[in-house]
């Protein structure tokens, strides 16, 4: 299994951005034991409505706060306080900012070393995502947002959980910039391509022929940050959004989430437009299943055979690397490498319907 370090992308672990680690349904009166970053948390639902991410163990005796539930605590659902979480072994309560407040036998200053790290996180679209750093450091940029999720006539996603797979992100990376993967992968007959980095996205525009939907398939596909991938489609007129996320557990070792958010026909989408989406779903996970496939029975490409004619990997894999060196650093990195970046002669979308125009 490759590891960071095997890539070169910078002193960093892993990758500085925001990430799903969970879907919003999953939120209930009890906490939930995960674990990202090769970090175990707990992650609930305070009564406020807010999610609240917390390191797992209790400073006190080591106990993890969610995943000890066979005590009368847990059983009794008597955890959670407010926004404040109890632990299940000698109840010992942390406010939402990981700060111990209470202590059920002690009346006397609270310790100052009872204190749990506490995560930024954020709910958008159905996800609970994290902002993650190794430096500490605020998040300097927002999670995506796709504008018809609040358009009551498009149907909402329920995500597929892909599970957990042994692959560095890079592998899973390199697709943003692979336009040659897209027909003997996907069946997707690629005829105009491009890639645009701007900052921290990497947008990657294509269209062609796709021989599993027959009919015309364009793409403009773009991660926003080191883990979210979002996708503009166009078939026949209609227009949806594909969903990937992607976040490390450990070194070398990703979890995956997808959906589809499509548009019904009806206003609120009646039981057909959920079929069809549902449909629309698992067509998309099926292409999907495809790199699944190649990723988890590949070896690591910490070296790729660079043809002039390929998809800008060397371009796409440095926009990656900021994420895991210093914001200064990555500065540096992106006024080189900030702007279009094309296939030899291969055209790109403004060239190729410019030509169509003209005959």
């Amino acid at each position: 299994m490759a590891k960071t370090k095997d890539y070169g992308l910078g002193p960093s672990t892993f990758p500085r951005g925001w990430f799903v680690i969970a879907e919003s349904s999953e939120l209930t009166d009890t906490p939930i034991p995960l674990t990202f970053f090769d970090i175990d948390l707990a992650l609930y639902r305070g009564k406020s409505g807010k999610p609240i991410l917390i390191d797992a163990y209790c400073p006190h005796m080591g106990t993890h706060l969610a995943a000890s539930d066979t005590t009368v605590l847990a059983q009794k659902k008597l955890q959670i306080e407010g926004d404040s979480i109890r632990c299940p072994y000698h109840g010992w309560r942390f406010n939402s900012n990981g700060q111990c407040d209470h202590i059920p036998y002690y009346d006397g200053p609270m310790p100052r070393s009872a204190i749990l790290t506490s995560y930024e996180v954020r709910e958008v679209m159905g996800c609970i995502m994290i902002w993650f750093d190794e430096e500490g450091g605020e998040p300097d940029y927002e999670p995506p947002f796709i504008d018809e999720w609040n358009d009551p006539q498009w149907v909402k996603w329920q995500l597929d959980h892909c599970g957990e797979i042994d692959v560095h992100p890079q592998e899973v990376m390199d697709n943003i910039a692979d336009i040659r993967h897209l027909e003997p992968t996907h069946g997707a007959t690629c005829v105009y391509y491009e890639n645009e980095i701007d900052g921290y996205v990497c947008i990657q525009r294509q269209g062609g022929f796709h021989e599993d939907y027959g009919t015309l398939l364009e793409t403009e596909t773009w991660y926003t940050g080191p883990g979210i991938l979002i996708s503009r489609q166009i078939m026949n007129g209609i227009t949806s959004y594909e969903f990937i996320a992607h976040t490390p557990v450990h070194d070398g070792c990703l979890k995956v989430w997808h959906g589809v958010l499509s548009k019904g026909n009806n206003t609120p989408p009646n039981q057909e437009d959920r079929k069809n989406a549902a449909i629309s779903q698992q067509m998309a996970m099926d292409s999907l299943a495809a790199d699944f496939s190649v990723w988890t029975n590949k070896r690591a490409a910490t070296r790729i055979i660079q043809l002039n004619n390929d998809g800008p990997f060397g371009s796409c894999r440095k926009w990656y690397s900021q994420f895991y060196i210093s914001r200064t650093e990555a500065k540096n990195i992106l006024d080189k490498i900030n702007g279009v970046h094309t296939v030899s002669n291969f055209p790109t979308p403004f060239e190729y319907k410019n030509s169509r125009t003209r005959t």
